[in-house]
């Protein structure tokens, strides 16, 4: 018999004491179990040393439990079980294949590239419980510290790394920022425009101040915008720009939320650069099994969500829905 951890040898003594018990005999437990007869009566006669009792009658045929016996069966049993049920629970979760799994998500990732990445999550594995956390991501980050979320996506600008060393981050995908214009727009031909094209246009912006929204890292370089209306929400912004009353920035993401009469035009990538999406989880501690397998599955689902327009300034058709966020464009 092999003999591993004080665990390990405790729950080897239960077993052959439950296969004697249910055998009624130390020579048949001993061919069931693959032990010599030897083996099985030391443990026997280890478990009895322990709990101060006789646990069998010797019987010339045969053993019998005792009533100290009888009793110690029924922890056996219960014990043993538990230990089964342990065993696969914690395979399961090492295997990626059961659990819970809390992620937190931005508005426009959840357009898309969380719904796709949780459909192949759940289609691959249904027995984890999945669920959502909304917020921004100062939000998302406050969440995730107080154990509220598991993974969470954020975002950061180019310009303004993220620095927290509270946080371990995994990078999914270099996000570009588009400029959306109203259908017959000069500027909707579909080549790449630079700022100095739009520096007359209206503005249409989730802040009065440009520095806390898209344009923010062009604000920085120079730029300055003229922002005639503020609408926080994708939805308002796009039907905005499909009234001809403005353009606005758009994280690629979005994109597919963009209504008929709104054309998504790429812009000068060092002009308006693009946006980091990360998966943040906690510094220091391991990657549970799940949270990796769902930052493998949302990397492998952002692969061309976030490509600019094509060059006919076509846009993406395919609607979906933004709800709040920061991305303010």
């Amino acid at each position: 018999m092999q003999h591993g951890n004080v665990v390990d040898v405790q729950t080897e003594m239960l077993e052959v004491f439950r296969e004697v018990a249910r055998q009624g005999s130390i020579t048949a437990a001993a061919a069931t179990l693959r032990y010599t007869q030897s083996a099985v009566s030391r443990q026997t006669a280890a478990l009895e040393a322990e709990f101060g009792a006789r646990l069998f009658d010797r019987l010339p045929r045969g053993v019998a439990l005792t009533e100290e016996g009888r009793c110690l069966l029924r922890h056996a049993e219960a014990v043993l079980e538990r230990l089964a049920v342990a065993r696969r629970e914690v395979r399961a979760v090492r295997d990626a294949t059961a659990g819970r799994l809390r992620v937190g998500a931005f508005a426009t990732a959840e357009a898309a590239l969380v719904p796709r990445a949780l459909a192949r999550l759940r289609h691959e594995r249904p027995g984890v419980e999945l669920s959502l956390v909304e917020g921004v991501t100062a939000h998302l980050l406050a969440g995730l510290l107080a154990g509220e979320a598991d993974v969470v996506l954020v975002n950061t600008s180019a310009d303004r790394p993220f620095g927290d060393d509270r946080f371990a981050l995994h990078h999914i995908l270099d996000e570009p920022v588009l400029l959306a214009v109203p259908a017959g727009h000069r500027l909707a031909g579909g080549r790449r425009v630079g700022l100095a094209e739009v520096a007359g246009e209206a503005w249409i912006a989730g802040s009065a101040s440009a520095e806390d929204t898209l344009l923010g890292a062009s604000v920085r370089l120079g730029f300055r915008p003229r922002i005639d209306f503020v609408a926080k929400e994708w939805t308002a912004k796009f039907g905005f720009v499909a009234a001809g009353l403005g353009v606005t920035l758009v994280p690629a993401l979005a994109a597919r939320a963009a209504p008929a009469g709104v054309v998504l035009v790429a812009l000068e990538a060092h002009e308006v650069p693009p946006r980091k999406v990360l998966g943040a989880t906690l510094a220091g501690r391991a990657v549970p099994p799940l949270v990796g397998h769902f930052l493998r599955i949302v990397l492998a689902e952002s692969s061309g969500l976030a490509d600019p327009p094509e060059p006919d300034g076509g846009r993406d058709t395919r609607r979906g829905d933004v709800g709040h966020g920061e991305e303010q464009a």
